[in-house]
């Protein structure tokens, strides 16, 4: 039977509902959704590949993302006490074994992300002197910026920032930030989106992204590619959603915050493609995906673009928004495991969270970069994400599950919700992580 968890008078918590829906949404709109995103719908269809990407948004949101938040906030606790508390349940000593995947999962992307959040500081920093335009061959930046140990003095300061920003805790820091940053960064984007709508040439940007290609929805890699990219779009690892949940109120609706950041994460992601590849079609650029579109490719159109350099400015802090609350997020799990497992204050945490970070990621930077993020993205954050779906649905068992998700809500869940979360997002979350083998990444 679900009991009401108890609540640890001194725990940090989010302010409200919004408060905790605005964290997830930065949680979830990253780098990724800025240059994967739009190249994906070109590569298989146009708008037909939004059709299944839509279906698996839906069904991932509705399952995976409130059952992530559900956990959390059911357990008290991040992943670590979390896969901990659940297994307690079966008589298991094993959950914190378990409950280390994910956090590891988390502290992996976030050291290689971190190197992410310096190239794109150097790059902001470019737009406000000039450099951006004024520099050399935007290839022989990038090319300097990414080689071994390449990005010291952008990496560190980056990595700097987001520590300070995590310092004042839950409800000053994180939400605060996000309260700020997420706002900007839909305004500056959806900005940069009507001007590229004026600049002769955008038109072919516009097919590229649009113009339905029917057959490609009966091709399986279309639907692989599609659920590849909703999963990894909302965030799902098992770490991230979970922790923030730990820190939700237990009036809050959970279906209904799950919706919302569903809604605004394709909603970023739509407007990151209308504001990047009719830009790159404009100037006959090639919409390729990976960091060099962002590094390169734009870099390449600002040099010719009217009012280039106030282009690159808004651009590139509308980036640094989106990168900078998803780092957030992804150091919270560790850093909420050492305070909840050692007993450590947040101060203490983050310092060690911070020096393995850039400890690590000093030898990250440079060619091991792109191996390093693909290894953890492919094997370890589907299977946290898959092990916190059995952890919830499955060991805590149906009445537990379902008892977690109502809380805080009016409406009575319909009997749609074990079918959908037991069967179908475990389902898809054991596909993406096969597939993901098997293709080498479709996320």
């Amino acid at each position: 039977m679900y009991m009401k968890p108890e609540t640890t008078v001194s725990k940090d918590r989010f302010n409200n509902k919004w408060g905790f829906v605005i964290s997830c949404i930065g949680s979830s709109v990253g780098v990724a959704n800025i240059w994967m995103f739009p190249y994906r719908i070109g590569e298989f269809g146009g708008s037909a590949f939004l059709i299944p990407y839509i279906i698996f948004v839906v069904l991932i949101g509705f399952s995976g993302v409130v059952g992530e938040m559900a956990f959390g906030r059911a357990m008290q606790s991040g992943p670590l006490g979390a896969f901990r508390k659940a297994f307690q349940m079966k008589g298991s000593r094993l959950g914190s074994a378990v409950g280390l995947i994910p956090v590891i999962g988390s502290l992996g992307v976030a050291t290689g992300y971190s190197v992410i959040i310096g190239w794109i500081l150097k790059y902001l920093a470019d737009s406000v002197t000039g450099n951006i335009v004024s520099a050399k061959n935007p290839e022989e930046v990038f090319a300097s910026l990414s080689q071994d140990f390449g990005s010291i003095p952008w990496h560190m300061p980056g990595l700097v920032l987001v520590m300070v920003i995590m310092s004042f805790g839950i409800a000053k820091g994180i939400e605060k930030i996000n309260k700020i940053m997420m706002p900007v960064f839909f305004i500056l984007f959806l900005f940069l989106a009507v001007r590229v709508a004026f600049l002769d040439g955008s038109m072919d940007g516009y097919i590229y992204l649009f113009r339905p290609d029917w057959s490609a929805m009966a091709r399986p890699q279309t639907w692989v590619y599609a659920m590849g990219q909703a999963f990894f779009s909302l965030s799902l690892a098992g770490s991230g959603t979970v922790v923030y949940g730990s820190y939700l109120k237990s009036d809050v609706d959970i279906i209904s915050s799950a919706r919302y950041v569903a809604f605004f994460d394709t909603l970023a992601a739509l407007l990151a493609g209308l504001a990047i590849i009719p830009t790159v079609f404009a100037y006959g650029m090639e919409p390729d995906s990976g960091p060099g579109l962002l590094f390169i490719t734009i870099p390449s159109v600002i040099r010719n673009i009217p009012f280039g350099r106030l282009f690159a400015l808004l651009f590139f802090l509308a980036v640094l928004f989106a990168g900078a609350t998803s780092l957030v997020n992804l150091l919270e799990s560790p850093v909420e495991a050492l305070q909840s497992s050692l007993g450590l204050g947040r101060t203490q945490s983050l310092i060690l969270v911070g020096t393995v970070t850039a400890g690590v990621g000093l030898f990250v930077e440079g060619d091991l970069l792109s191996p390093w993020m693909d290894g953890i993205s492919i094997y370890v954050i589907p299977l946290g994400a898959l092990l916190a779906g059995v952890a919830m649905f499955w060991i805590c068992g149906k009445t537990f599950a379902r008892n977690a998700v109502q809380l805080g809500r009016i409406r009575t869940l319909g009997r749609w919700f074990e079918p959908v979360t037991r069967y179908v997002f475990c389902g898809v979350a054991l596909l993406v992580y096969i597939l993901g083998i098997f293709y080498g990444g479709i996320g």
